[in-house]
């Protein structure tokens, strides 16, 4: 075979193989999620156990919700001791991308369920990451009985919304 035309031969083969390398290599696993994660938009997150319960009006902005984002961080928020048995809905926190609402229902003076009765989804990247974000939020707020939960990487303004209603709702129920 002839040196330049066996070059060219390689050369092909070469760009082909990359072509298909690149054009195989998924980036996300947005048809895994769907599958598996119960959630969909609308739907409000529940839980002493994370899950989902119930639909919620979602329908955007409530009245009364503000454009600014509280200093919670995770380092922040009160604890919660002497806290009212019942159900507290904490103030709708406007976030960059949708407002956050939480609801907690405390029990024996401890915070027994929390429920976001609102928050980001209008579309699959907001449902994505509060699908992840959410639950373990949740979770860590019923083990620290407190708004001092760390914030989740990748859901930053989420987190703090959510953390900016937990307070106001903590803040009721020690009224």
């Amino acid at each position: 075979m002839d040196r330049p035309l066996q070059r060219i031969v390689y050369a092909t083969l070469a760009t082909v193989s990359g072509l298909v390398l690149l054009f195989g290599y998924r980036t996300s696993h947005c048809d895994e999620m769907t599958a598996t994660a119960p959630a969909t938009a609308g739907s409000a997150l529940s839980g002493s156990t994370s899950g989902s319960t119930g639909a919620s009006d979602a329908a955007g902005s409530t009245p009364g919700s503000t454009g600014s984002t509280s200093d919670s961080t995770g380092t922040g928020g009160s604890t919660s001791p002497g806290l009212q048995d019942g159900t507290y809905t904490g103030d709708s926190a406007g976030t960059r991308y949708g407002p956050v609402q939480v609801q907690i229902t405390v029990s024996g003076g401890s915070i027994s369920a929390v429920d976001v009765l609102d928050y980001p989804s209008d579309n699959p990247r907001d449902r994505q990451i509060n699908q992840r974000a959410l639950p373990m939020l949740i979770s860590e707020t019923t083990s620290a009985q407190s708004a001092r939960v760390d914030m989740i990487s990748g859901a930053t303004y989420t987190s703090e919304g959510y953390l900016q209603s937990l307070q106001s709702a903590i803040d009721q129920a020690q009224s």
